[in-house]
């Protein structure tokens, strides 16, 4: 039996578990969970690394002896290394207001589409070029300070053992990879006079890249999502995935990068995967709206769990009214119920009037942006899906799947819930020569977890929902503020 340690840091939260491989069926156990979120900083929006830091440390403790280690996180963010290895700033939070503002310095130096036909990558203002972009034209003083560049996971890397080198699943994130060659697409950096010596060497997901209390250290697929979806059981070419949680991703797994005047309209992107993979994917806005939607409500005394808060929205009245959940009055922290509120009576719908009415808003408006993505990959890949895969912590909220199949007029397979842990300690079983491939690592997943499934009802409730819905995506682009 083989045991691992992996670690998962998301933007709501944190966590370490230990996966036990033995004989082709893996176990997995939470061994400590921690929060995480932006902390303001000289008048930014940062994540704690000395916290996260921290935290990870503490975990590998507690996960006792391990045969190897593993760390994945969310995508985009980064932080500069001085040459004698210290922080020269905390990571600027993807939805920190100054990097979106610093879209238009990019668009006015690369055109979107130049950029899209040599990244493969969607139009988004949280990427890590937007970023990039803003600091040269502000001569920011920190890419003067800095050595290196790394990505989160990369950066408890180097807090665990020392590493310098950049995993390439969530290097292709940043909008800075070409497409074709897989490597750092410099010419483009040079453009917006970004200097190019800071970006590190590359390596594949399932390299060993140090050690650390007494395990090695293998940079897993160390995006979050791609971890995921090695953990995903697709059945098929053309299946498609939603790795649900803060973020929903929903994609399929191609053999190369499908860039095209339909994928570029439909902002669809393609991100490297496990195995010289690329996950054609739509980023929609998850979950973040029901868990700022909590938060707002903790803060004026009306607390909720996230369970209460499901049930609440299964009594709300059904299919009322929608929003964009991509709509930019809901990409910033504030009074999310508002704006969901304001959303819905500036588009002509009745506005959701208590908590539960907004949570089923939310919900259902969820399920139908996953249906929506699902048709952009059929008609811009040709997919064909037949079921649809739902993994991460959305893949325990019932509703949430089972108004996913109906939205789509897909069955739902749900679970396993911990993909990304499941992903990342996969990948771990690969490097350590445990298991001989991805095929055989998603077979290990289908011998240990079992999917719950959930059919499509099909009504005409259901039709005329999608309808006002495609019709609300075709007006969307109004500015909805509170």
């Amino acid at each position: 039996m083989v045991r691992m340690a992996a670690v998962d840091l998301g933007a709501q939260s944190g966590r370490v578990a230990v996966g036990s491989l033995d004989d082709g069926r893996l176990e997995v156990e939470e061994v400590r969970r921690f929060p995480n979120g932006p902390v303001e900083e000289g008048g930014r929006l940062r994540w704690d690394l000395d916290m996260l830091c921290r935290e990870t440390t503490d975990g590998l403790r507690a996960a006792g002896d391990v045969d190897s280690i593993g760390v994945d996180s969310w995508a985009v963010d980064f932080a500069f290394l001085t040459a004698d290895g210290a922080l020269v700033e905390s990571p600027v939070h993807y939805r920190d207001p100054l990097r979106a503002a610093s879209l238009a310095e990019l668009d006015r130096r690369i055109s979107p589409r130049e950029l899209y036909d040599r990244t493969g990558i969607q139009r988004l203002p949280i990427n890590t070029i937007v970023e990039l972009a803003g600091m040269a034209a502000r001569n920011d003083p920190a890419l003067a300070n800095a050595d290196m560049l790394l990505m989160i996971p990369d950066l408890l890397h180097n807090h665990l053992c020392g590493s310098r080198v950049g995993e390439r699943t969530n290097a292709s994130t940043t909008q800075c990879l070409d497409a074709a060659t897989g490597d750092w697409a410099e010419d483009l950096l040079e453009r917006l006079d970004v200097p190019t010596q800071l970006l590190p060497e590359l390596v594949e997901p399932g390299t060993v890249v140090g050690e650390a209390l007494g395990a090695p250290v293998v940079a897993v697929a160390t995006h979050d999502t791609a971890s995921a979806v090695a953990a995903v059981p697709l059945r098929g070419d053309g299946a498609v995935y939603l790795s649900v949680g803060t973020w929903s991703l929903v994609g399929t797994e191609i053999a190369r990068p499908l860039i095209s005047d339909d994928t570029f309209a439909a902002n669809l992107t393609n991100e490297g995967g496990l195995g010289g993979t690329v996950r054609l994917l739509c980023n929609v806005t998850g979950l973040w709206l029901l868990h700022e939607c909590r938060r707002v409500w903790a803060e004026l005394g009306r607390g909720y769990s996230f369970d209460e808060l499901v049930r609440l929205a299964c009594d709300a009245p059904a299919l009322q009214a929608f929003v964009d959940p991509d709509a930019e009055a809901f990409s910033q922290p504030g009074p999310m119920p508002d704006r969901i509120v304001s959303f819905c009576r500036e588009t002509g719908q009745p506005a959701p009037e208590t908590d539960a009415a907004v949570a089923r808003c939310v919900l259902e408006s969820l399920a139908l942006k996953h249906a929506h993505a699902v048709e952009l990959l059929r008609q811009a890949a040709a997919v064909a899906p037949v079921e649809l895969n739902v993994v991460g912590g959305g893949a325990r909220n019932e509703l949430l799947c089972g108004w996913t199949a109906h939205a789509a007029g897909l069955p739902v397979l749900a679970g396993p819930e911990e993909a990304t842990l499941v992903g990342n300690l996969l990948v771990q079983a690969l490097a350590l020569g445990e298991l001989g491939s991805p095929a055989e690592a998603r077979e290990v997943v289908r011998a240990s977890f079992r999917p719950t499934v959930y059919e499509p009802e099909q009504s005409e409730e259901w039709q005329e929902a999608r309808e006002r819905f495609s019709t609300l995506l075709a007006g969307n682009g109004l500015e909805v503020s509170v």
